[in-house]
C-alpha cells in the first residue's frame, strides 16, 4: 500500500437528470441499489438487490451530475434516493462532501430503515446526515403492526431516525404515501400528524397518492404485484389526508 486514499464507491441503480419532485428546484437524482424494506406499493423493485446497478466513485458521479448544473434553478442540486441510500451511507457522505465543496445543494431521500444509534453504520449515517442540506423522510406508517404488514419490518428505528434529525436541527420534508385501505385511516393519520408536530424541524409534509404505474416493472422482473386490487385514492381522500396532516400550513407546526 502506498498510503493513498481509496475512492469511495457506490452502487448506482439509475439516475434522473431533471427531477422536479424530490427536493427544491430542478435536481439530478441518483438512485442507489439496495433496500431491505419490501413495501407493498414499492415503485422501484429493481433497486432491492444490494449488488445491483453499476459501481462508481463519488467523484465520477458528481462529475456526471455537474454537467446539468446550468439547469439547477430555484435552489436545485443533487438528490440521492434509492433503494435505501443509507445502506451506502459512507458513499453518500463522500458524494455530499464533494458536492458541498462545489457549492451544490444536497438532499437525502430516505426511509431511515438502516438507522441504529451506536450501530456499525452509525458514524457513516451521521456524516451523511451532517452533509445533507435537506432530508426527505418517508414515513410509511405510524402504527408498528401495520408498518410490519406494509413493509415487512418494524418502524421503531425509522421513528427514532426522525427524532435524531430533530435533535440535529436538520431541515426535513416528511412524506407519506396514501394507499387506500392501508395508510389512509384517520386514526393513524392523526397519530402521524401529532408525531410530526412534536419534532420541530419539519418544513413540509407531502402526501403522495398511491399509483399502480410500477406494475410493468414487476411483470418484467417476474415478481407478483401485491396491490393489483387497490385503486388510486380519489381527490377527496387526498384532500382529507392533507387536511389532517395540515400540509398547506405545515410551517405553523414548527417550534418557535
Amino acid at each position: 500500500m502506498n498510503g493513498c486514499k481509496l475512492p469511495h464507491l457506490g452502487r448506482i441503480s439509475s439516475v434522473e437528470s431533471f427531477g422536479s419532485v424530490d427536493g427544491p428546484g430542478i435536481r439530478y437524482i441518483i438512485f442507489l441499489a439496495g433496500c431491505r424494506l419490501r413495501c407493498l406499493y414499492c415503485h422501484n423493485p429493481e433497486t432491492w438487490g444490494v449488488q445491483g446497478g453499476e459501481e462508481k466513485s463519488a467523484a465520477a458521479v458528481l462529475a456526471a451530475a455537474l454537467r446539468f448544473r446550468p439547469y439547477w434553478k430555484g435552489g436545485g442540486g443533487v438528490t440521492v434516493s434509492g433503494g435505501e441510500p443509507l445502506l451506502q451511507a459512507a458513499f453518500v457522505a463522500e458524494l455530499f462532501r464533494l458536492a458541498q465543496e462545489e457549492g451544490v445543494s444536497t438532499c437525502l431521500d430516505t426511509a431511515g430503515e438502516p438507522f441504529k444509534r451506536g450501530g456499525p453504520n452509525f458514524a457513516a449515517v451521521m456524516r451523511a446526515v451532517s452533509r445533507s442540506d435537506l432530508v426527505l423522510l418517508d414515513i410509511k406508517h405510524i402504527d408498528e403492526g401495520k408498518h410490519k404488514k406494509l413493509t415487512g419490518t418494524t418502524n421503531q428505528n425509522i421513528l427514532d431516525f426522525a427524532r435524531y434529525l430533530a435533535e440535529q436541527g436538520k431541515p426535513v420534508w416528511l412524506r407519506h404515501v396514501l394507499v387506500p385501505g392501508y395508510t389512509d385511516d384517520a386514526v393513524s393519520l392523526n397519530r402521524l400528524s401529532r408525531f410530526a408536530a412534536g419534532l420541530g424541524n419539519v418544513e413540509r409534509f407531502e402526501v403522495l397518492p398511491y399509483h399502480g404505474m410500477a406494475k410493468a416493472k414487476y411483470e418484467s422482473l417476474q415478481i407478483p404485484y401485491p396491490l393489483s386490487h387497490v385503486a388510486e385514492p380519489d381527490k377527496e381522500a387526498i384532500r382529507r389526508a392533507e387536511e389532517i396532516l395540515r400540509v398547506a400550513d405545515y410551517q405553523g407546526y414548527k417550534k418557535k
